[in-house]
């Protein structure tokens, strides 16, 4: 199974206990405006690198979560 970014930035969010809102904030960015790239896995490298960095993840075309080493 082949996840999208978006689908991997929700898995982390999951397990970090954010909601889109508090990620947003985190990112400099509207909660709505988040929801939408979201949706539409729409996103910039930049932007992929800058939300990895607000879940505390490393970025290589996938998130590594730094604290248990989980690959998504």
């Amino acid at each position: 199974m082949v996840l999208t970014m978006g689908e991997k930035i929700k898995i982390v969010m999951k397990r970090r206990g954010l909601t889109i809102a508090q990620l947003a904030e985190m990112t400099g960015q509207t909660r709505q405006n988040l929801s939408n790239k979201l949706t539409r896995d729409n996103f910039t490298e930049k932007e992929i690198a800058e939300l990895a960095g607000a879940l505390n993840c490393d970025y290589d075309a996938f998130l590594t979560m730094r604290d248990t080493g989980d690959k998504i």
